[in-house]
């Protein structure tokens, strides 16, 4: 029988991709956990692995097909043998368990158990297909469970691990068919203003138009407040050159430390000392994040995104180098995995090498805060009552005024001045 393989929804702000090109062509066998397309997400570039077993019968959207919505069908799949229906997507097709990841929150959670390499057939005991997880299936197969009896929580009605253990404590019940989500009016748009002088337009990407909705959001709703402190780098920048000199040239080894690898770890470490910053509103409570996971805001072509150094302050400089060349290469090349760059409970955003002086940040949410770091620069000083020249650069720290008040944001960032003016601390 004839399935649907829809858009699937990778990331929680996804909202429509862009299919990029497909790996798989009309009359290819299709096994589950095989990569099927490359789909350009609000977020990166990602790979879309098949759950389902077949022949790719219908490519519905062609490779290069932007605005395509989560949930729209792209492609028919169908069983060894059968026809490959002609034109639209057959109307007797069914959802397919497409390829729609199951994307947690930023809270951590409990992971799930890996899918099997290959997922048993997705009928019900009475012939009628049922949209689930491959995991789902397998359990429900083990526990003898009819899945058309198992009502789904997952995305879109799909059934997930836990409605199979829910249904294998119970007695079994009718099927029961979710019903169709109610579709939401469209938001009434601006009106377009008049453009009279020439000019050429560049159509948004997908990264671009969750930046601008996310961060106009942010600045509606989150009450943001400001601290600024002028921080001499003279020492930090002494001990970035001895330790770059002392790293081996080659191998896996060795590193190159920059300023911002620093600052990063110099964070890390108040937030450890601050862990009441290291948090996150909600109306019903407030989030205090056990680990130190930092976001890095990195430019890339289509946009701004945020890699995360996860538990910074556990890891030495090197290793927090290393890894943040990493991340900023893949995600300029829009190859980073979800897990990658979706949490985080405090943001960095350096323009120093811009030679920026000041600047402040808008907060990522659902974080309450983000420190923007600009450049150092040669200024006029006094120590001890006299004139001197050092290297200062200032922090700006914007915090969300429900999470964080103006104390503890005054308190926090004086205690980062104090490790970067004495960086051996960050060797401990």
């Amino acid at each position: 029988m004839a399935t649907n393989i829809l858009m699937p929804a990778l990331s929680p702000t996804m909202t429509e991709g862009t299919l990029a090109r497909w790996l798989k062509k009309e009359g290819e066998t299709v096994k589950a956990g095989d990569i099927i397309a490359e789909i350009e997400t609000d977020k990166a570039t990602m790979e879309v692995e098949a759950v389902d077993e077949g022949v790719l019968g219908k490519i519905l959207v062609p490779d290069g097909t932007a605005g395509v919505q989560v949930n729209q069908p792209i492609a028919v799949l169908v069983e060894a043998g059968e026809a490959a229906p002609t034109g639209a997507a057959p109307a007797a097709a069914k959802p397919a368990a497409a390829p729609v990841a199951e994307v947690s929150a930023p809270a951590p959670v409990q992971a799930s158990a890996p899918a099997p390499a290959a997922a048993p057939a997705a009928n019900g005991a009475n012939g009628t297909h049922v949209f689930a997880s491959p995991l789902a299936r397998r359990m429900a197969a083990q526990a003898g469970v009819d899945l058309a009896g198992v009502q789904g929580s997952g995305p879109n009605g799909r059934i997930v691990k836990a409605d199979v253990e829910a249904a294998m404590g119970r007695p079994k019940a009718a099927p029961v068919v979710a019903p169709a989500p109610a579709a939401a009016a469209p938001a009434p748009k601006a009106p377009a203003p008049v453009i009279t002088a020439p000019h050429s337009a560049v159509p948004h990407s997908s990264i671009r138009k969750v930046i601008a909705r996310r961060l106009s959001e942010a600045k509606q709703t989150i009450p943001h407040f400001y601290v600024s402190m002028d921080i001499e780098i003279d020492a930090l920048l002494k001990l970035r050159a001895d330790l770059n000199a002392k790293s081996p040239k080659d191998g896996p080894a060795s590193f190159k430390l920059s300023v911002n690898d620093l600052v990063i770890k110099a964070t890390a470490v108040a937030l450890r000392r601050f862990p009441t910053v290291n948090a996150s509103w909600t109306d019903d409570a407030m989030i205090h994040y056990a680990d130190v996971d930092i976001s890095i805001a990195v430019s890339t072509p289509t946009g701004l995104i945020t890699p995360i150094i996860r538990k910074a302050d556990t890891k030495g400089l090197a290793a927090i180098s290393n890894e943040m060349k990493d991340l900023a290469a893949r995600a300029k090349a829009g190859k980073l995995k979800p897990e990658e760059f979706q949490g985080g409970g405090f943001s960095i955003s350096n323009m120093g090498m811009y030679g920026v002086s000041n600047f402040s940040a808008i907060i990522n949410p659902p974080q309450a805060g983000i420190l923007a770091v600009a450049a150092g620069q040669q200024r006029p000083v006094v120590k001890d009552g006299a004139l001197a020249v050092a290297t200062v650069m200032t922090c700006t720290l914007s915090v969300d005024h429900r999470v964080i008040d103006g104390a503890l944001a005054a308190e926090f960032i004086q205690a980062l001045k104090g490790i970067i003016e004495e960086p051996l601390s960050l060797m401990l």
